[in-house]
């Protein structure tokens, strides 16, 4: 059974830091890409960064120079570093590991940013 399990969002002011986790069990982690995305009230679940099993990164143009991918295959966990935190950040935050056959999401944390 694959599981992912989420943590590190809360409640923090602007221009703030968090880090979240994504531990993964029940999987080859180290074969999969690895995302994370957000979704505001009301609004589409979108991108927000990504890590392929090669070590290829990719952001959103709306994080970019704010927030760090990285992973540690050894652990399976999965991060996303977080700076500057602006209150447009403010959402549920998922993270989604995937290889050619299979998709996998974790229950989501909230990240609110108050200003």
């Amino acid at each position: 059974q694959v599981q992912l399990v989420e943590s590190g969002g809360g409640l923090v002011q602007a221009g703030g830091s968090l880090r979240l986790s994504c531990t993964a069990s029940g999987i080859i982690f180290s074969l999969n890409t690895m995302a994370w995305f957000r979704q505001a009230p009301g609004k589409q679940r979108d991108l927000v960064a990504i890590i392929t099993d090669g070590g290829m990164i990719s952001y959103a143009d709306s994080v970019k120079g704010r927030f760090t991918i990285s992973r540690d295959n050894a652990k399976n966990t999965g991060y996303l570093q977080m700076n500057s935190l602006k209150p447009e950040d403010t959402a549920v935050y998922f993270c989604n590991t995937q290889n050619s056959f299979e998709s996998y999401w974790g229950q989501g944390t909230q990240v609110t940013v108050s200003s």
